[in-house]
């Protein structure tokens, strides 16, 4: 009966350490197949945007392989218009208001400064007219009594105040006909009558605009003409804030239209944003000696960067063609080429620079990417990662 009693006691003891025995070989069993989970995720991240391709594999889709260019701050293209140089382009405008009974130039007619170019008919010019004809008499009459006052001083017959009072009265009146001149001059030049006015042009050039035809009254101060100096004309372009922080004055820009190119260079980028597009205005020069470009015109414009580097250096900026870029998860991708295949590279992207674009971090430069069909390895990726993901 005791020995039974010790038996039961000892029972407990015993189960308890069979089953701390299993509970211990289900722990170490356990730990080892956890590694091999991380294990086979680190090797996932390891291949995470890897896609494996045979150089056949390559050729037969098409993947076309160039380096990454490095060096050159790139370009920017953009629509830009051709307008009359600023500094070469006159209005033409009536200084009086009157009928106008001569047009001596028409549109694109070339003018020499001081050609008459048209003429106007008014009561006004009769009046400065007048009064210039008037002064001018004036001034012979005080011219006139001078010498005789000169004279008879001479001969001591006239007192030296009256020769003072006549040299007087001649300064007066050559400063009045000076006066009625420089009104008449002012308002144009001689118009062939009394009560006409030619008007002049300002410039060489050649007429770009004309506001009025034959016959017509027109108020003082209307446009009659435009004249614009066209051997060199303006680029009208409009750049995005950021843009334009990399445009300096002297940058070059190609302008391009049907067929035609030409170099020109940025002479102004406004520190200011136009109020309505919320654009930088930025204007080049272009010579047009030839005559290939006109006012109006729309033209596409390549305008070269400035490297945002310090002094403006080129050096170092990495470069590849845009056909190299693709989009994953909404990030911007370049398929770097590598022994097995290719390797999906983040990158951060700049400026466009025409048919290329900057890379501002993600590639070293000297890597050869997939810059053709590169849409078939983005493709390739996504089945990739959705077998992955079974």
């Amino acid at each position: 009966m005791k020995m039974n009693t010790i038996a039961y006691a000892a029972l407990p003891l015993t189960l308890a350490l069979a089953l701390a025995a299993c509970g211990g070989g289900a722990s170490e069993d356990a730990a080892p197949k956890q590694e091999q989970a991380d294990g086979a995720d680190e090797a996932a991240h390891a291949d995470e945007g890897k896609i494996t391709l045979t150089q056949e594999q390559i050729t037969s889709a098409g993947i076309q392989i160039d380096r990454a260019m490095v060096g050159g701050s790139g370009t920017l293209e953009l629509p830009a218009m051709i307008d009359g140089d600023p500094q070469g382009t006159q209005v033409v405008s009536a200084a009086i208001g009157g009928r106008v009974v001569a047009l001596n130039r028409n549109l694109g007619q070339s003018v020499g400064r001081g050609d008459t170019l048209a003429v106007i008919e008014s009561r006004e010019a009769a009046l400065l007219k007048g009064e210039v004809e008037a002064s001018r008499a004036r001034l012979a009459l005080a011219n006139s009594n001078l010498s005789r006052e000169q004279r008879l001083f001479a001969q001591r017959v006239s007192p030296e105040q009256d020769l003072i009072a006549a040299r007087t009265a001649a300064t007066e009146a050559r400063i009045a006909y000076q006066q009625a001149q420089g009104q008449v001059s002012a308002a144009g030049a001689g118009g062939g009558g009394l009560n006409r006015l030619g008007i002049s042009a300002p410039i060489s050039g050649q007429v770009i605009a004309r506001s009025v035809v034959l016959g017509q009254t027109v108020d003082a101060n209307a446009e009659l003409y435009r004249v614009a100096n066209l051997s060199s004309v303006s680029l009208s372009l409009s750049l995005q804030p950021a843009d334009a922080g990399r445009v300096r004055p002297g940058n070059a820009v190609t302008v391009t239209a049907s067929g035609r190119s030409a170099e020109a260079k940025v002479t102004f980028v406004s520190p200011a944003l136009d109020t309505a597009t919320r654009l930088v205005p930025v204007i080049a020069k272009l010579d047009n000696r030839a005559g290939q470009w006109r006012v109006g015109e729309a033209v596409t414009a390549s305008v070269q960067l400035t490297s945002e580097g310090s002094g403006g250096a080129a050096d170092g900026v990495v470069r590849v063609p845009s056909t190299a870029v693709q989009t994953v998860e909404g990030k911007s991708v370049v398929f770097v080429r590598t022994k097995t295949g290719f390797q999906a590279m983040p990158v951060t992207l700049g400026d466009n620079a025409g048919g290329s674009v900057i890379v501002r971090s993600g590639l070293k430069g000297t890597e050869q990417v997939a810059a053709t069909n590169s849409f078939t390895l983005k493709a390739e990726l996504g089945k990739g990662e959705a077998a992955h993901e079974d």
